[in-house]
């Protein structure tokens, strides 16, 4: 198999990497993670001049149509960056939701202004039973004369309080943890009834309890077929798997780096650390850890495109396990190596250790697709 990056695959990953080196040093990050949103539409309306946004719009609203490998460099280089701004659950979690479920209309009024930055979309779909099961819908969505009624509550909805639409998952019909009957609706985060409890995840991102009481949205509001939502939206998220493993495996190469710096640096007993072979050894076994968790990311974003939905899963909870083992083992090595001076915010160490952990925790954790895993390998082999 070639893994040799196309000339534009090439130019896209320089671009971005410049970027990040010129507009977003630790100082400008410290900076943007200190204000009051917590992100900079500054650097929004960059990365949508730089194409980033539309990474997932069909041609014919002005973006890229879909580019997976694309979509991994860039999560790559946002990874290294630490980037705060809502890229994971606007451009590329909700900008496919829309491209796949969205009628003509929606697609031409959302995906062209997602595109160009002047609109954030960010799914509304977790709820605190689930447990990382995506049938697992208790929010309603029940039939009124000229639209639809939603009552619920959806946990952990990461940047919302930043988004003008959420894409809220309820239930039309179906008993729970049911995949049949999952809707999914446009609602307008200024809508009556909606309110948002936010806080600073463990990463000093943005999140909040997202709370529907009587919401009254029209019938346009439907995205896609009435209780049909369900398989997109699992396609989605497997989509959004492959993008954080792509993102982890930049913070990972990026933690090393400096790890590997330090201990140059830091001396005792006269010398560099990075002599003593003991820590050599520790700090080649995180070589290894990056390095597979960097193969497996490309194995995600390979794929995501796959037809069969069972091999997609198989791979990429495969991906998902091994980062997020990448994540926490690398992470700690990290901090232990760099001493006291790991945990404290002077340095970007901790930092990333911090976006790792949040990682490692994102659409499901190294547990559940590791479960997940196993389930699809005995399906797999029964089908044999």
């Amino acid at each position: 198999m070639d893994f040799d990056l196309t000339k534009e695959q090439q130019l896209l990953s320089d671009a971005v990497q410049r970027f990040f080196a010129k507009e977003y040093s630790f100082a400008k990050r410290e900076e943007i993670l200190d204000s009051q949103e917590g992100w900079s539409r500054e650097i929004w309306a960059k990365l949508a001049e730089l194409g980033l946004l539309g990474l997932h719009v069909p041609e014919e609203h002005g973006g890229m149509g879909g580019a997976t490998v694309e979509t991994m460099l860039t999560m790559n280089a946002l990874g290294r960056g630490l980037l705060l701004e809502p890229y994971l659950p606007s451009a590329i979690l909700a900008t496919a939701l829309v491209r796949d479920l969205g009628s003509a209309a929606q697609k031409e009024e959302l995906l062209p202004a997602m595109a160009s930055g002047e609109r954030i979309a960010v799914p509304a779909h977790g709820e605190a039973e689930a447990r990382d099961d995506l049938a697992s819908v208790a929010t309603t969505a029940a039939r009124s004369r000229d639209g639809f009624t939603l009552s619920g509550r959806k946990s952990f909805v990461p940047h919302a309080s930043s988004a003008d639409v959420l894409l809220v998952s309820a239930r039309t019909s179906g008993k729970p943890r049911e995949e049949r009957g999952i809707s999914l609706f446009l609602v307008p985060r200024g809508a009556s009834g909606l309110t948002l409890r936010t806080y600073r995840t463990l990463d000093g991102q943005r999140a909040s309890e997202v709370t529907l009481k009587d919401v009254r949205v029209p019938a346009t509001a439907l995205l896609g077929a009435e209780g049909g939502a369900y398989p997109a939206i699992s396609a989605t998220w497997d989509l959004g798997v492959a993008a954080l493993c792509a993102e982890a495996a930049g913070a990972l190469q990026a933690l090393l780096d400096a790890t590997v710096e330090y201990t140059k640096t830091r001396k005792q007993f006269g010398v560099p650390i990075a002599k003593f072979q003991a820590l050599q050894h520790r700090m080649v076994e995180m070589l290894i850890q990056v390095e597979q968790a960097r193969s497996m990311s490309y194995l995600a974003a390979i794929r995501t495109t796959d037809v069969d939905p069972s091999a997609r899963r198989h791979a990429i909870s495969a991906a998902k396990v091994l980062t997020g083992q990448a994540c926490r083992r690398v992470g700690q090595e990290a901090v232990q190596l760099h001493g006291g001076m790991g945990m404290t915010d002077e340095l970007n160490v901790g930092h990333y250790f911090k976006r790792l952990t949040s990682i490692e925790l994102s659409l499901g954790d190294t547990e559940h697709h590791l479960e997940r895993f196993v389930r699809e390998s005995a399906a797999r082999k029964e089908s044999a």
